[in-house]
């Protein structure tokens, strides 16, 4: 199988369980990512204070459905998950139409639609359904059932870590606690898989990857809660990944609250070019997903958020429209593309220290100069690896700037040349022993 099948195959098993914030929807989630790569599951007890927050029970749910005076059946969570409110107490009454619509909930302005609903902290019980069946139902009895309780338990998260030659961590952070979604819940777990299995093939890793998959919100709190002081230490950036699926829309990054981080400096950088031009999102706590905990401020890390089809803003946020065909595992494919290049550029724009700082290094004894000073030969480089001017251009300036506390974005700006194309001049300069890094904070000389 291909990369694309493998991930279209991971979809289709992934989209029918029934997840919520904690239970076995969680586990049989991780269970099967385990599969694909190596993830550590953890487990923190309910009633664990975490911060201002304590978890949960879990939530058991066997049945929930709603049937008719006859018999017949209305709607029923084995055929969408999503007809049950998530975190629903359990019931078994007969209701009138009038009571029981006191208990659906539907999407008035797409009627064909099931909408997403959530009661996590606050206990009731509820249905979903679209609106054109709530429409169709006639008067009389209906026998509502849910068949669900709330048991100690855990919390489940899962994380692995790719090790680099620094210390310096990139988290990238996803949530598995959504069922049935396609866009809004499995792109992200699926493009983050995708790219741990792309980087832990990288030849040279210089940064260390840290993957985390957690529940949504109070996931990410107690993620914090237990290793947080770990990620104050050693985070050099971070990425939550989201809704990154979508016919014809573009990768986006919503910034970190902290300024300057490295991620948001190199996409500023990079759309100077025509050919990246990534729209660029500001911080906000006021929507988003665990980019918001991650940078609250006891730890304001420098964790951004890409998503491509964002939250809120297309027809099948939160409901049953956002499907597999709406989301295409062709874009997510796109989007694990993209990001792999945004991280091996991030890891090449380091700071860098020239090893021969006193005047420019004889460059000819190491083949990177013209041996004849000709009108036919100025201005070019022996290497055969750039031809004319560009790569002597580079390694000019990349010496000259190299003094470890200029990252490799800040010294580019002077060239027209995009960023990918100086590591083969960096390569050249430490192959022959002239330059080191790339270093991930500020050197001395």
């Amino acid at each position: 199988m291909n990369e694309l099948q493998e991930i279209d195959k991971l979809f289709d098993r992934l989209f029918p369980i029934m997840r919520s914030i904690t239970g076995e929807g969680v586990r049989e989630t991780i269970r099967i990512l385990q599969e694909y790569i190596p993830l550590e599951m953890e487990g923190i007890p309910t009633g664990t204070e975490v911060f201002d927050w304590e978890i949960p029970k879990e939530w058991v749910i066997r049945e929930a459905w709603i049937k008719d005076a006859q018999g017949n059946t209305v709607i029923d969570i084995k055929n969408l998950n999503l007809h049950v409110v998530n975190y629903s107490e359990p019931i078994n009454q007969w209701l009138s139409l009038e009571e029981l619509k006191q208990h659906v909930h539907t999407i008035p302005h797409l009627p064909n639609a099931v909408p997403y609903v959530i009661s996590y902290y606050k206990e009731r019980w509820g249905f979903c359904m679209s609106q054109n069946q709530l429409d169709s139902l006639v008067d009389g009895q209906y026998h509502v059932y849910i068949d669900s309780e709330k048991v100690d338990g855990e919390l489940n998260l899962a994380q692995v870590v790719l090790p680099g030659k620094s210390a310096k961590e990139v988290l990238i952070s996803t949530y598995i606690c959504h069922p049935s979604m396609a866009n809004n819940e499995l792109s992200g777990p699926l493009v983050a898989t995708a790219l741990y299995n792309r980087l832990k093939n990288w030849n040279n890793r210089e940064l260390t990857y840290r993957f985390v998959f957690l529940p949504e919100t109070i996931g990410s709190i107690t993620y914090l809660w237990k290793y947080g002081q770990q990620l104050k230490e050693n985070l050099y950036s971070g990425l939550v990944l989201t809704c990154l699926g979508g016919k014809e829309h573009r990768l986006s990054f919503k910034q970190p609250r902290a300024t300057n981080t490295p991620m948001d400096e190199l996409i500023t950088r990079l759309n100077q070019f025509e050919q990246y031009e990534m729209p660029i999102r500001p911080f906000t706590p006021l929507y988003g997903s665990d980019e918001r905990q991650y940078c609250s401020p006891g730890f304001n890390l420098p964790v951004g958020q890409f998503s491509k089809m964002i939250y809120g803003t297309y027809a099948g946020y939160h409901n049953s429209l956002d499907t597999k065909e709406a989301m295409t595992i062709e874009a997510l494919l796109e989007s694990v593309d993209e990001i792999e290049t945004l991280l091996k550029l991030q890891e090449l724009n380091g700071y860098y220290v020239n090893q021969k700082p006193f005047g420019e290094p004889k460059l000819g004894k190491y083949d990177l100069y013209p041996d004849i000073n000709a009108p036919g030969t100025w201005g070019k480089s022996s290497s055969k690896k750039i031809d004319n001017r560009q790569q002597l251009n580079q390694i000019l300036t990349i010496l000259n700037y190299s003094d470890g506390k200029h990252c490799l974005a800040d010294l580019a700006k002077t060239l027209p040349y995009p960023l990918e194309d100086y590591e083969i001049s960096i390569e050249a300069l430490k192959e022959h022993g002239l330059l080191t890094g790339p270093f991930y904070e500020e050197q001395e000389l």
